[in-house]
């Protein structure tokens, strides 16, 4: 039974991880290159769609992590999956004061009511979030390594 909760969760926070890297490396850059309101248009609604689902991925995955830390306390790599949820939970600490504030505001922008600084301020979320991928990369890989 701790073999699947481990594979259940490497999987979990691994297609997180997915998804996140694509948003920072992949999506963001393929809305930049739009033309005009598009870009803008096409991150509002991102922020709408992952702001709903990302924070259940986020505490799922942290909630996960300490089941397997807890079950598999006395295997090999418990200290592995202990620091992945430490930086989970540094992941989840900065979303909520660093990049929800930024998506929250972002979400609800239309081209008429927009900041002028709307770039500067997406600029600064993509940089947060860089921070964040790196993060939860790190958080993953340590799971991956705790399997073995």
């Amino acid at each position: 039974m701790l073999n699947a909760l481990e594979v259940f969760t490497t999987v979990v926070v691994g297609l997180m991880v997915g998804v996140e890297f694509s948003v920072a490396f992949v999506i963001n850059r393929i809305l930049d290159a739009l033309p005009e309101d598009s870009g803008q248009l096409g991150r509002a609604h991102g922020g709408r769609m992952l702001g709903a689902v990302m924070p259940v991925w986020y505490i799922g995955s942290l909630v996960l992590v300490g089941i397997w830390a807890v079950a598999g306390r006395s295997h090999h790599g418990t200290g592995m999956v202990v620091t992945a949820g430490v930086l989970l939970i540094l992941s989840v600490i900065m979303s909520v004061l660093l990049l929800v504030p930024i998506n929250n505001q972002g979400k609800t922008w239309t081209p008429e009511n927009r900041p002028a600084n709307w770039k500067e301020q997406m600029n600064r979320w993509d940089r947060f979030h860089y921070v964040r991928v790196a993060v939860i990369v790190a958080a993953f890989a340590l799971l991956v390594a705790a399997l073995t």
